[in-house]
């Protein structure tokens, strides 16, 4: 199953403490908005996405149909065929995609620990 970039979203309580925190790791701001309280780190094909204000818990993010540049790749599965196999595989989502629509669009699941996985489809 082909699930797309991944990176972690972070909740994090100051944006700018946390970007100079993993700017010390090497991460380099490659998105997003500090005025929006939002950006995007990188480092190699790492990604940190540090959200202030914005969710409670971390979340695990996938992109279908981004590469890790966020680039749109040639082919790639769409987020409602991964939502059809992960609910066949028996995982109870908690958000979930309009199957009838085509282009962007998301679902949500809960792994056994209460984290949050987020299937964004931005293409």
């Amino acid at each position: 199953m082909e699930l797309g970039a991944f990176s972690i979203s972070l909740a994090v309580k100051d944006l700018e403490a946390s970007r100079s925190f993993y700017e010390k790791f090497g991460f380099k701001v490659f998105g997003g908005d500090a005025s929006q309280n939002w950006l995007i780190l990188k480092n190699g094909d790492y990604l940190i996405g540090l959200f202030q204000g914005m969710f409670e818990k971390n979340i695990l993010t996938f992109n279908p149909g981004w590469d890790s540049n966020a680039q749109k790749v040639a082919t790639f599965t769409d987020v409602r065929e991964l939502q059809r196999q992960l609910k066949a595989a028996g995982v109870q989502l908690q958000e979930e995609a309009d199957e009838s629509s085509t282009g962007p669009a998301y679902f949500t699941a809960i792994d056994p620990d209460g984290n949050p996985i987020l299937i964004d489809q931005h293409v």
